[in-house]
């Protein structure tokens, strides 16, 4: 797979999903073997399961999938930084004097950790980075297109999966825009100093809401040009189903119940 290291952040999570090896897999399965293993992980409640959901999946998507490990490890970093903080977070106990396993004493109050909190904590954040995990396999190897029409094949709202459709592409090119005005205010020295770059960013920010504005309108009226009537259609590829992909994904959903059963 041909590395895409000019993208960045959200924007590289489209280029990835149509350049992923997975990508010929029927789409509806792709989302039955994520939402299975998301409910599998959240259901056992236990670390050794939730590490195996996230090495699995990380397995996948590299190996299978061919996405970079490093491109892999960059896009976990946000999600993995927030649980990180959140984990910490849950593991804290704010009391009036020093107590616990850990504690750190301030002016008027203390903060302290015990070895069952931190437990808690530790097994909460592995669980939620396993659904992340699960998660990512779907985002990295399905275009929105598809997904879309899988989320119509399962009778949600029309205008609900419509309206999600619209405002991922609006990311993209929301992204774009606001990368080009960027580079546009720092050829002209518009970051040299925190009160300048302060200016640019009020200029950038503003003039952002009015191209978006008028971008809508441009592309309201492209799609009104090509008989848009309400209803949004896609080409898809025919992707077929395969029985060995089920039973493969109903013997690793057997072995992550096995492994839970086994280490209570």
């Amino acid at each position: 797979m041909a590395h895409t290291h000019k993208h960045a952040g959200v924007r590289a999570i489209d280029a990835f999903a149509y350049a992923s090896g997975l990508n010929g897999w029927n789409p509806t399965f792709k989302v039955v073997l994520s939402v299975g293993t998301i409910l599998v992980c959240l259901a056992a409640d236990c670390v050794p399961v939730s590490l195996a959901v996230i090495l699995s999946m990380g397995a996948l998507i590299v190996r299978r999938g061919g996405l970079p490990l490093h491109d892999y490890i960059g896009l976990l970093g946000v999600p993995l930084a927030f649980l990180l903080l959140s984990g910490a977070a849950v593991a804290a106990q704010i009391t009036s004097g020093p107590t616990g396993d850990w504690n750190l004493v301030l002016p008027w109050f203390s903060v302290c950790v015990t070895r069952a909190s931190l437990r808690f904590a530790l097994g909460l954040t592995l669980k939620a980075l396993g659904a992340v995990s699960a998660m990512y396999l779907l985002a990295l190897s399905t275009p929105a297109g598809e997904l879309t029409s899988v989320l119509r094949r399962a009778h949600l709202p029309g205008i609900l999966v419509e309206l999600m459709y619209l405002i991922y592409r609006f990311i993209f090119i929301l992204l774009d825009t606001h990368a080009r005005m960027k580079d546009a205010a720092e050829s002209r020295l518009g970051d040299r100093d925190f009160r300048t770059a302060c200016r640019s960013f009020g200029q950038t920010a503003g003039n952002l809401l009015l191209i978006a504005l008028k971008k809508s309108g441009a592309y309201y009226d492209a799609m009104t040009a090509r008989c848009y009537d309400g209803g949004l259609a896609f080409w898809e590829e025919e992707k077929p189903f395969r029985p060995v992909q089920a039973a493969a994904a109903l013997a690793y959903w057997a072995a992550l119940v096995v492994l839970a059963l086994a280490v209570r």
